[in-house]
């Protein structure tokens, strides 16, 4: 069906390409972490249709949180509401997303130079665990948790630098930029390895060595639209 076609229906096994409900807070928590990253990772396909109803039978639970997730995601920009219809993922470009690349390298590579050697040693254990929170949802190939993890994660270290709206504004960046290769690296097994570069980061800092982790995390940043955009190795030029 294409979007053009109308809402998107169940099948009749009510199985839809999206993942699983995980343990996650709320119910209207967990909802909306696996639509999120259904539409970060590809699986809920930019400008088609869905109905709360039709979300929900394949969750297993009422519509009700289902557009209440959806209306979550709308104030994100990933959604858009379709009166008496449902809600269809929003289209992002190419340009767009390198647009959001560009203004993400602006912002949060300088960070990690400047938090270098700040960050206080007590505070290295719990970073280290949300990086294995990564690392662990990667091996598991639960994206949704891959992806809210990896959020909280950099939330976090950005938080050192004091600024709340750098964080609030990244985090958003974060969130909008679509990611359609994460299925392809979980699927092979290599998501886990790359996922590594979260504890590879928190060493770096912990030494105090602001220019290697300036620079770990232009890499990183240019994984989220080379490797992980796409599933191949190749990085398009970020300068």
């Amino acid at each position: 069906m294409t979007p053009a076609q109308g809402v998107l229906t169940v099948p009749a096994n009510n199985q839809l390409p999206i993942a699983p409900l995980g343990r996650q807070r709320s119910l209207r928590e967990s909802v909306t972490e696996s639509l999120r990253a259904a539409i970060i990772a590809g699986t809920l396909e930019e400008g088609t249709l869905y109905s709360a109803p039709a979300l929900g039978a394949a969750f297993g639970v009422s519509a009700t949180p289902v557009r209440e997730a959806m209306m979550d995601l709308a104030r994100e920009g990933l959604v858009e509401t379709v009166k008496n219809k449902g809600f269809r993922v929003t289209s992002m470009s190419d340009r767009e997303l390198d647009e959001i690349t560009e203004i993400r390298l602006l912002l949060e590579p300088p960070v990690m130079a400047d938090i270098a050697g700040a960050i206080p040693e007590g505070d290295m254990g719990r970073l280290h665990k949300l990086a294995e929170d990564i690392v662990d949802a990667a091996r598991e190939g639960d994206l949704a948790a891959y992806l809210a993890a990896d959020r909280d994660f950099h939330a976090e270290l950005l938080e050192y630098s004091g600024n709340k709206q750098l964080v609030e504004l990244a985090t958003s960046l974060r969130t909008r930029t679509r990611m359609y290769g994460l299925k392809i690296l979980s699927d092979n097994n290599r998501l886990a390895n790359s996922a590594q570069e979260h504890h590879e980061l928190l060493d770096l800092l912990a030494s105090g060595d602001g220019a290697a982790a300036r620079e770990l995390m232009r890499r990183h940043i240019g994984h989220a639209r080379g490797l992980w955009a796409t599933g191949e190795d190749e990085t398009p030029p970020l300068e």
